[in-house]
């Protein structure tokens, strides 16, 4: 195939085509297409090609490369420098890429930077043959041939820490971090100052949630490598995750006082500045983003999803002239999209806000593993499983605790909004979307692949008293770490609503709020919102409404048989009269009025959601209809939602 793509890379593109049929994710036929797409003379098409490619297998350097030298053909030369010094800090090992470099930085004028990079050559050195192959086979995605090579080097080498290492990532990249942390452990026995696996080790701990561990390394790092910018950012990111976000913002700042063209990084900066309330300096931060990296279309959507931000025309050319180009790969097409969307919403062009979102929602969907025949399945498997005798067996099981309180529903329901009403109150302590329940739930169903039969919730049945108590504990030990010690705190993933029968059981005196909305307000606002991970059923209209559907009648099934146990709250009630739904939600948490819950947006605390700015205002209900602009696009969800909608409120019940 090499040979061909030199002599005649028509062919060899007409080649490869035929073969990605066959085998979609071997990365080495993806960087062959976008090679051959160049040489053909399609610059724009090769490029991206190549990003696309880069999304979808991520962790193979080679297509990076490929797109910087595409740039490099453009005569975007400081684009291509971007790529490339990205690369290099994501891939240090990756010879051809400082190489690349080196040449890049030259032909800029820049010879001391050719010089640096053209070091980094000589200090890398020559691995073993065993491991250039296994590292080859990671990059393409072959696991199965580089577990068997890694495996048999190490045990033929097994005091080479390198060979150790490449098996740590192959663990991490099979998803078995604990096992992948201790094949770091091991290598750090052999070779303490082996810095990049100590890095290494450090993450794995980050993904382990165990966090003092992970600073404890972080520390010995930067103290061996002050220099390496890497480390700092894995100190922001572990920062981030414990809630710190004063302390993130100040360590992605000093990098970018250092490195002030990572575009990733001054996005990362916007996120912190975001949830703690400092909108204009997240503004700034984004724009430095776009600044730096003119189709990043997450920087745009970064901005679009501060919900009161306003682009100017200015912004609007700039997303369209990006998206007619041809060059933005597959997410940063779904994120300008999305954007645009926003802005010509903003701009009351309706018809072109809509068609955005529509395209941007067609481009998300694509790829997205989700089933709604699926996730009525498992719904309609609980139904038949619990029974009210099922919790009367059971009725003093599980942790007594009634520290957690659980706010459900679906995404853009007003969760956030009681979320901020209740961490407004000096006795609760809002934390975020914690993923605990549904992580235990995954675990419980036995499924290794999303397709395998579950053993969830029948499995619950064989349960000893112990074993729900165990369970309990577990929740409550695991979001310790986000607690800093009032008597409650707010557990926000919409998602647990599926699982209150479990919550129910293993901690029998929780407390769950049923966020909801009116069915087309709400599932309109899903459908113009981009998720950053998981809501996969918010990209269709029809999807979205079956979901809602679906939602409504798992809960009428928990008060049918947990009467009293799940609290509604109706998100157009909340707004009309705030005193007295806000003094009904605080008796049914068991917690005394405290006039600050009414004065919630005045509460100085970190906010995660699409909502954060929201909540910083008072109720407003210029929101509430806003769906009825696009209302002669909604005939799909009102279908769908018929039996919803006919019949006057039955919606909240």
């Amino acid at each position: 195939m090499l040979s061909l793509l030199q002599a005649d890379p028509a062919a060899a593109l007409r080649q490869v085509m035929s073969e990605l049929k066959r085998n979609p994710t071997d990365p080495m036929r993806h960087l062959v297409r976008a090679e051959a797409t160049r040489r053909t003379g399609n610059v724009r098409d090769a490029i991206r090609l190549a990003r696309e490619s880069q999304e979808r297998l991520p962790g193979y350097p080679p297509l990076a490369l490929e797109e910087a030298r595409g740039l490099k053909a453009l005569g975007d030369l400081p684009g291509a420098c971007r790529v490339l010094e990205t690369l290099q800090a994501e891939h240090p090992d990756f010879i051809n890429g400082w190489k690349a470099l080196s040449d890049v930085r030259a032909e800029m004028g820049d010879q001391a930077g050719a010089q640096d990079a053209a070091a980094q050559i000589r200090a890398i050195g020559r691995p073993a043959p065993e491991l250039v192959t296994a590292g080859d086979l990671l990059q393409r995605g072959k696991l199965g041939e580089a577990e068997h090579v890694l495996r048999r080097y190490v045990h033929d080498n097994p005091m080479d820490v390198s060979g150790i290492r490449l098996l740590a990532d192959l663990g991490n990249r099979l998803g078995v971090a604990k096992d992948a942390s201790k094949l770091l452990e091991r290598c750090l026995e052999l070779a303490p100052d082996f810095h990049q696996a100590r890095h290494d080790y450090a993450n794995a701990l980050i993904k382990l949630q165990q966090y003092d561990a992970a600073g404890q390394e972080i520390d010995r790092l930067k103290t061996a490598e002050p220099e390496n910018q890497a480390h700092r950012v894995l100190e922001a990111l572990l920062h981030v995750r414990l809630g710190r976000y004063e302390e993130a913002i100040s360590v992605y700042r000093s990098i970018l006082n250092v490195f002030p063209n990572q575009a990733k990084l001054w996005l990362s900066l916007g996120h912190a500045l975001k949830t703690v309330g400092r909108q204009s300096e997240a503004i700034d931060a984004y724009l430095a983003a776009i600044v730096a990296q003119p189709e990043l279309g997450e920087a745009y959507w970064s901005l679009a999803n501060l919900k009161t931000f306003r682009f100017s025309d200015d912004n609007v050319s700039a997303m369209r002239q990006q998206l007619d180009s041809g060059l933005l790969a597959h997410a940063d097409r779904f994120h300008m999209s999305f954007a645009l969307g926003k802005a010509l919403e903003d701009q009351q062009d309706f018809a072109g806000a809509f068609e955005a979102y529509h395209q941007g929602n067609a481009w998300r969907r694509k790829g997205l593993r989700y089933s709604a025949d699926r996730n009525a399945r498992d719904l309609e498997e609980q139904k038949r499983f619990y029974t009210r005798q099922f919790f009367e067996e059971r009725a003093d099981w599980g942790n007594p605790s009634d520290e957690p309180i659980f706010i459900v529903g679906l995404p853009r329901s007003g969760s956030t909004l009681l979320e901020q009403i209740l961490a407004s109150h000096s006795q609760v302590e809002g934390t975020f979307e914690l993923p605990d329940i549904l992580s235990m739930v995954r675990r419980l169903s036995g499924r290794k692949r999303p397709d395998d039969p579950s053993n969830y919730p029948a499995t619950l049945a064989d349960l000893s008293r112990d074993e729900v108590r165990a369970l309990g504990d577990e929740y409550l030990d695991r979001t310790r770490v986000h607690r800093s010690g009032l008597p409650h705190f707010i557990d926000k993933m919409p998602n647990n609503f599926a699982h209150s029968g479990f919550i129910r059981l293993i901690l029998p005196n929780a407390k769950i709020i049923d966020a909801r909305r009116h069915p087309l307000a709400c599932s309109f606002s899903n459908y113009k919102q981009l998720f950053a991970q998981g809501q996969n059923f918010t990209y269709d209209l029809d999807e979205i409404a079956r979901y809602y559907l679906d939602y409504v009648g798992i809960m009428r099934f928990w008060d049918d048989i947990l009467p009293g146990f799940v609290t509604r709250v109706i998100y157009e009630e909340m707004v009309a009269s705030p005193e007295t739904e806000v003094a009904r939600l605080l008796e049914r948490c068991g917690l005394e009025f405290e006039s600050a819950c009414l004065s919630f947006h005045e509460t100085d605390r970190a906010v995660r959601t699409a909502s954060s700015e929201q909540v910083r205002q008072p109720l407003y209900t210029s929101s509430l209809e806003q769906w009825r602009h696009f209302e002669s696009y909604l005939q799909p969800l009102k279908d769908r939602l018929e039996p919803l909608l006919a019949s006057g409120n039955t919606w909240k019940t």
